[in-house]
């Protein structure tokens, strides 16, 4: 009011407010929490949609709608649509008011746990993609989470996206399930065979294999295989009669190679090759998983295959399993420690003193001689205090003899 210049100014908008106040918290007052009543849909926005519930609105958020996913309100209700609501909540200081309608559905997570026991196998679809994983929709309401690290046997550190695409159906297998915080998760590997397994069965111990050659690091090449997975061939095993850098020379990316199988490790995911036992005259490829009769500490006739600057290359009996004998082992002196006094085809006797990765015995002529003069000290040695190592080992070459 200005009473100077005899002015007034009204508000029929305050009037309606007022008055619409007043029916709200009128209308207010007669709904309940949990009640449950209809309504119609007045607008959608992104993230739900507001309900006309007979002069006051509510909001239907979009989580609310149903159990299952929903990426947009529209793929569920449209502008004019009644829909049947349950209040969840009412704010009397804000006057605001949340529905729900997925509230009015029995619930999908009800005894989930048993009907989705771990290490079933069941079918899905893919519903949504992310950095650490993929969600699929087991039953409408219910999804489950396949872990970027349970995706694949051999795709290590690949984006989800490039395993599986959204709305592919996928074999999954239930690894764990959460019902209070409504989690599952799942598995797609493990719906498939362990290409591992598969390859040990298709290609046992022995038998060869083609491949194309994936990589040349510094101890050896790695080999394409079968069910996209990676066999390795030591520099040891690549070629007779030279060095192992020289033997990763004659090998580039890319080039089609044959090997052997030397020895599968399912657990450990590792395969191992072998390529020089498939050139012409190399011992048999059979004769490999013969090591598998060879104890630590026995004493074996082997000869010798090859002739290197670091020690021999030898088999142990005719057909039996290859090995390796190293400079140092080749006799307790250090005359006796040189490769070149050996020729290939000498035959010696030698002491198995174990076994390298690939399973393949290492033998030791030293540790035989060692092993033979304790034995002769035990048995000779108390008979004649004042008797020489000379005496004791020609009276246990007399006694053997």
């Amino acid at each position: 009011m200005d009473r100077r210049r005899g002015n007034i100014v009204v508000s029929r908008r305050a009037v309606l407010e007022e008055t619409r106040a007043e029916q709200r918290s009128g209308l207010i007052m007669n709904l309940k929490e949990g009640q449950i009543i209809d309504g119609v849909v007045k607008n959608i926005t992104d993230y739900g949609a507001f309900v006309d519930l007979g002069g006051i609105d509510g909001l239907l958020h979009v989580t609310d709608m149903s159990y299952k996913r929903v990426n947009h309100p529209s793929e569920v209700i449209a502008i004019g649509d009644t829909v049947r609501v349950q209040i969840i909540r009412i704010n009397q200081d804000t006057q605001r008011i949340s529905l729900g309608m997925k509230q009015l559905e029995s619930d999908p997570w009800d005894g989930v746990a048993a009907k989705y026991p771990v290490g079933a196998k069941l079918r899905g679809t893919v519903t949504n993609i992310t950095e650490y994983g993929a969600f699929v929709e087991l039953e409408a309401g219910i999804e489950g989470l396949v872990h970027v690290s349970e995706m694949s046997w051999t795709k290590k550190n690949v984006h989800p996206g490039k395993i599986v695409s959204t709305s592919q159906e996928v074999d999954v297998m239930v690894l764990e399930v959460d019902s209070d915080k409504r989690r599952i998760s799942l598995g797609l590997k493990q719906a498939q065979q362990n290409p591992w397994e598969a390859f040990a069965e298709k290609h046992p111990v022995g038998s060869t294999v083609e491949g194309e050659v994936k990589n040349a690091t510094e101890f050896g090449l790695f080999i394409g295989l079968d069910g996209d997975v990676d066999g390795m061939v030591h520099m040891s095993d690549i070629a007779w009669g030279i060095s192992g850098e020289d033997a990763l020379a004659l090998h580039r990316k890319g080039e089609q190679v044959s090997a052997v199988v030397l020895d599968v490790d399912v657990e450990k995911e590792r395969i191992s090759l072998g390529m020089k036992q498939l050139e012409k005259g190399a011992p048999a490829a059979g004769g490999v998983a013969s090591s598998g009769s060879l104890r630590r500490g026995e004493v074996v006739t082997v000869t010798v295959l090859e002739v290197r600057d670091g020690g021999l290359e030898v088999q142990a009996g005719e057909d039996g399993a290859t090995g390796f004998i190293k400079r140092s082992d080749l006799g307790r002196d250090r005359d006796e420690q040189r490769p070149d006094r050996f020729q290939v085809g000498q035959k010696l006797d030698a002491m198995v003193t174990g076994f390298d990765r690939s399973k393949k015995p290492n033998f030791s002529v030293k540790a035989r001689q060692m092993a033979e003069e304790k034995e002769a000290v035990e048995q000779y040695g108390s008979s004649d205090a004042g008797a020489s190592l000379g005496d004791i080992l020609g009276a246990a070459l007399k006694a053997r003899s």
